[in-house]
């Protein structure tokens, strides 16, 4: 098989959600295909080869459990994905961080308002 870019293998929505699926923990060939099958409605030899082409590409390792295969992400190619995701990370991370300021003050402006309401209810009562 080609040497595939890590983008090129995460470019695909099957391979994403299976390696989401993964992320949660072990999994056998049996667990992932339902899912993948009930979600995308691919056949089992479809799921079969994206699997094979996590495995061959590094993203997931295969180990047999009796007569099951399971499956375990192997963080490592994500690493790469993520590297060449730092050239970008400079128009983001601004939008991000002002996100959280916008969050975090909407937080502060809930709570000040819930304690208004608190001390106005304590003041009702005397």
């Amino acid at each position: 098989m080609v040497a595939m870019h890590a983008l090129d293998i995460l470019g695909d929505p099957v391979r994403r959600r299976i390696l989401e699926l993964l992320a949660d923990g072990e999994s056998s060939a049996g667990e992932l295909g339902h899912v993948i099958q009930a979600e995308f409605g691919i056949s089992q030899p479809a799921v079969s080869q994206h699997l094979r082409v996590l495995r061959e590409a590094g993203f997931a390792t295969v180990h047999p459990e009796g007569t099951r295969r399971v499956y375990a992400l192997d963080p490592a190619p994500l690493a790469a994905a993520d590297e060449w995701f730092d050239a970008f990370r400079r128009f983001w991370m601004p939008r991000l961080d002002a996100l959280g300021t916008e969050l975090a003050r909407g937080r502060r402006q809930r709570r000040v308002a819930a304690e208004a309401e608190d001390t106005d209810t304590d003041n009702e009562e005397n």
